[in-house]
This record gives structure tokens, C-alpha cells and sequence, in this order.
């Protein structure tokens, strides 16, 4: 294997699409995405007689969270869909769609999250003795995850 042929993860986009449908083209740039797994869960049954092992046998997915890290953005329609969620408990479930691209910013994969909505929104610490850039954390908890090769 090449290095060329090797996908790297620095080049993506996150998609919001309002309603499941129609996507927010403000919300698209993120510097972080984290959360980008599921795992099937397994129950043990201990089969009559049998001492020398145990049957697994599937029982559910689990998913974990979502996590968008970027820089804080003022006037953002998901900042706030975000404060509408944390500050009055309304819920606008949407479809998230992130995206890996190639070096020519061709989709070499996908990750679309079904029915995501807020579940933790953080800033970083402010610090009068340094100048960094202050980061929000978006983290979303959601149906389904369908993953998307291309």
C-alpha cells in the first residue's frame, strides 16, 4: 500500500439538514469530530449441560455521542437551536450527515446520524494569560448511525 492510498481525516464537513430534509450551510465547518461508532451489544446463555463455554447472542446497539468541537461562532442557527434546547427543554430533532473528503475535496465516505439533537454544549476555559482561540463543544446523542462507504 502507498501512502497516496491512505484516506486521512483532516479534510470533512458536518451537515445539518433542519427538519431532516433542507441543510444548514452555516454550520458546516468543524475542527474536530469525535463519537464515530456504534457497538452491538451481547447477552450470555448458558447452555443445559454445556460447562465449557457460553452462547452470545445479540441484543442491541448502542451508539456513542456525537462530539463537534470548533471554534465559537456568533449568529449561528445551531448555537441557537443549541440554547433553545439547554434553556427551555425543546427539542428539534435533526439529520447530521459528516463527511470525509479527498485531498480534490471528493466524499470518500460518510456518516449519517438519524434524529440527532443536543445533549451537552461547552466552552473552553477563558484565560486573561494566554490567546487561544475559545472552542464550543457540540455533543449530540441520536437514533441511528448509517455508516456510508463510497
Amino acid at each position: 500500500m502507498l501512502y497516496n492510498d491512505l484516506v486521512l481525516g483532516f479534510r470533512f464537513g458536518v451537515f445539518f439538514f433542519a427538519g431532516g430534509l433542507v441543510p444548514n450551510p452555516l454550520d458546516i465547518r468543524f475542527q474536530k469530530v469525535s463519537g464515530l461508532s456504534g457497538k452491538v451489544t451481547t447477552r450470555e446463555i448458558q447452555e443445559g449441560g454445556q460447562n465449557l463455554y457460553r452462547q452470545k447472542v445479540p441484543e442491541g446497539i448502542t451508539y456513542d455521542n456525537l462530539v463537534l468541537e470548533r471554534g465559537m461562532i456568533v449568529g449561528s442557527p445551531l448555537n441557537i437551536e443549541f440554547n433553545v434546547a439547554l434553556s427551555m427543554f425543546t427539542f428539534a430533532p435533526s439529520n447530521v450527515l459528516v463527511t470525509l473528503l479527498s485531498g480534490s475535496s471528493i466524499p470518500l465516505g460518510a456518516w449519517l446520524f438519524i434524529k440527532a439533537y443536543p445533549v451537552r454544549w461547552s466552552t473552553s476555559d477563558l484565560d486573561a494569560s494566554q490567546s487561544n482561540v475559545v472552542i464550543d463543544t457540540m455533543e449530540l446523542a441520536y437514533t441511528r448511525m448509517q455508516i456510508l462507504r463510497i
